[in-house]
């Protein structure tokens, strides 16, 4: 299996990369292990720190470079590419910031018996990250940052399609004067990824991707007791109960669907629309969707590029063909030109479609009517993801009630594409399980140490 990269707007091959030999292999994991022993003991908080410090600066200051190599290697509009590379920067920042206050030690109150108790957070190791191709910069920069503050070194194993953009993310860590072994890049393929989770120089995975690719790792992570977080798909509901401008709120329903060209994870999916507001959203929603058209991602003026690849496009052509075979209405779109896909908006999917437990990676919108309050919290759980979640609605209450009744791990009120740096990212069912971002993403991947002295 060779890395390409394959300009999805042009269908061309730009270069190809061999998979890392064997022997290379091994030699790599030795290079993590060996570097973390000096990096988790010889170095301070502050010094892992400043160095993740100088990571974020890098890239910023590398941003055009950065952006324009994802554009090529999965089609993401450039404006888009370059919010992309300045929001990973924000995230070496913020845990650079943060992470020392994150790793203090926590005092336990004895319940009886004389003496003190703490928790003392510290690393285990060498670490794999699995990375997916539609986020190529932030994904890792949530995972790599936290975790080289803590003290755990790196090995990453980007997507098949973005070897550059994986090579140019290794040479950011380097410059920013990371040593050898610290943060390695894997041009693997998937049977060597089994080896490297087998290895017991490796103490746990994180892998951001598919629900196959995510039961995949966790079997192979679960056969050798290793740690896992999985973060998977997602077909997110859009709730609308009530609102005073339907105008800003079909807006809002539109970014959320096209942001990334519909292939992000946590995108509402799923429009469900209370009884008397659902024709004047269907309406307003297919028109704004409409104006938007697949264009040349290397544009600034584009809003929407090509799908990922020819595959990914065919495949959502499949998705929407069979969706409609089973009685969903096409209310628009469902053309597909080369990786370009048309938005679209289907309808009347029943519990029976195969589309209603799917996820559709790409612009393509299902809308649904509800009766009432439990009627929408109803049609947003028949799925078996949970990731994420997005209700509007003028009665604060009703907002925290239908925000308790969801089954996602995140619930945003009122508001879309408001991921941050500090807040929490993770899902519940098939969407995975554990938490990337924020304190809780420095979490996951450490040993709380029990040091109770008598």
């Amino acid at each position: 299996m060779n890395y390409a990269v394959t300009n999805p707007a042009t269908g061309q091959v730009v270069a190809t990369y061999d998979t890392i030999t064997d022997d290379a292999l091994q030699a790599k994991i030795a290079a993590a292990a060996e570097a973390h022993r000096a990096w988790a003991k010889q170095t301070t908080v502050e010094d892992r720190a400043a160095l993740v410090r100088r990571v974020g600066e890098l890239h910023v200051e590398r941003r055009d470079e950065l952006a324009e190599l994802i554009v090529r290697e999965m089609g993401k509009p450039v404006e888009q590419a370059l919010g992309e590379v300045d929001f990973a920067g924000a995230i070496y920042e913020y845990y650079a910031d943060h992470s020392a206050d994150f790793l203090q030690d926590e005092e336990i109150t004895l319940l009886d018996g004389e003496g003190s108790a703490i928790v003392r957070r510290s690393s285990l190791g060498v670490l794999l990250g699995i990375m997916p191709w539609n986020f190529p910069y932030y994904q890792v920069a949530r995972f790599a940052g936290p975790n080289l503050i803590i003290g755990n070194t790196i090995l990453l194993k980007h997507a098949e399609q973005c070897p550059e953009s994986a090579a140019a993310i290794e040479r950011i860590f380097l410059d920013a004067g990371f040593p050898e072994g610290a943060y390695v890049n894997l041009y693997a393929s998937h049977e060597q990824i089994e080896t490297v989770i087998a290895d017991p120089r490796v103490q746990g995975v994180s892998l951001t991707g598919s629900e196959r690719a995510g039961s995949a790792v966790a079997a192979i992570a679960g056969k050798h007791l290793k740690k896992v977080v999985l973060e998977l798909g997602g077909s997110d509901p859009f709730i609308l109960l009530s609102t005073d401008d339907l105008d800003a709120a079909v807006q809002n329903a539109v970014d959320a669907r096209l942001d990334n060209s519909g292939q992000s994870c946590n995108a509402a999916k799923r429009f469900v629309v209370i009884d008397d507001l659902y024709e004047p959203f269907l309406e307003k929603f297919t028109a704004k969707l409409a104006e938007v058209e697949a264009t040349d991602p290397t544009s600034p003026d584009s809003a929407l590029g090509p799908l990922s690849s020819l595959k990914a496009a065919e495949g959502l052509d499949d998705q929407v063909k069979r969706a409609v075979e089973h009685g969903a209405t096409l209310v628009h779109g469902g053309a597909r030109d080369g990786a370009f896909f048309q938005t679209t908006v289907l309808t009347d999917v029943t519990p029976e479609n195969p589309a209603s437990k799917e996820e559709f990676f790409g612009p393509v919108a299902q809308v649904y009517r509800a009766t009432d309050e439990a009627d929408a919290v109803r049609i947003a759980n028949d799925i078996p993801f949970g990731l994420g979640s997005y209700v509007y609605t003028t009665d604060r209450e009703q907002a925290l009630r239908v925000a308790d009744g969801i089954e996602a791990g995140m619930v945003f009120v009122n508001v879309v594409l408001a991921d941050g740096a500090e807040l929490p990212f993770g899902g519940v069912k098939r969407s995975g399980s554990g938490r990337e971002l924020g304190r809780f993403g420095a979490d996951e991947f450490v040993n709380k140490k029990l040091i109770r002295i008598g």
